[in-house]
């Protein structure tokens, strides 16, 4: 009985060792972020330079985006008491003092106020026409990142996976799966980055279009309360 119990505690250090060593290796063996970044090859140095250019554009436009959507209704309230108090003059100062496509649309529409009323509309449309220019800026670009980073994956994917099929045709006897590893790598690697990269871009080109849209609508809605306004005393 003794025996049996002196056997049992001796085993117990050598299985912990063992299970401590395992661990051991299995850390060392874990492959790390950057580890798999450059095992994905050529393809990942324009999915990084695609994934810049999309966080700056995203990022450019959203505040853009921002400052130009700013309460628009108080500033069409204040500029309707200054029309009809007939102070066009402080009309086109508020205007000025502004940085919004509104602010900007609308001062030109005060400017041309005597003349007819289609040369009025026609100014207003036209300075829109170039805000909402503006306010697209850049969305191409966003759309191309979006579409170009799953592209690029899989191009990376495919390179990988010839990269693959040449070791296995160039392998003389038995071919080990490290002789593979490089090029699953590369493979998989980029498809992952290039979805990882495509998928918020056009997400965030969805969220700007539906801003812009929204700003346009103000825009609409905008130069046609002060139309009508311009009317009224014709009324």
């Amino acid at each position: 009985m003794n025996a049996l119990l002196l056997q049992i505690t001796n085993s117990i250090p050598v299985d912990t060792a063992a299970a401590a060593t395992s661990a051991a290796e299995a850390t060392q063996e874990s492959v790390s972020l950057l580890d798999l970044t450059l095992a994905g090859g050529w393809a990942m140095i324009p999915l990084a330079l695609l994934s810049l250019a999309g966080i700056y554009i995203f990022v450019e436009r959203y505040l853009t985006l921002k400052k130009a959507s700013q309460n628009p209704a108080g500033f069409l309230g204040r500029l309707k008491n200054l029309v009809v108090a007939g102070d066009i003059q402080g009309a086109r100062m508020l205007c000025a003092q502004t940085n919004s496509p509104i602010s900007r649309m609308l001062e030109k529409g005060i400017s041309k106020i005597g003349q007819p009323l289609n040369s009025i509309e026609a100014s207003i449309e036209n300075v829109g026409k170039i805000e909402i220019a503006r306010l697209e800026k850049g969305l191409s670009g966003l759309a191309t990142v979006a579409g170009a980073a799953p592209m690029l994956g899989f191009l990376g994917t495919v390179t990988g996976m010839i990269g693959a099929f040449i070791a296995i045709a160039q392998a003389e006897g038995s071919i080990s799966p490290k002789l593979l590893s490089g090029g699953i790598y590369e493979a998989m690697v980029t498809t992952a980055a290039g979805l990882i990269i495509g998928l918020p871009a056009y997400v965030g080109y969805n969220f700007l279009v539906s801003k812009i849209d929204s700003i346009v609508h103000d825009m609409e809605y905008s130069s046609i309360e002060f139309i009508d306004l311009l009317q009224e005393p014709q009324a």
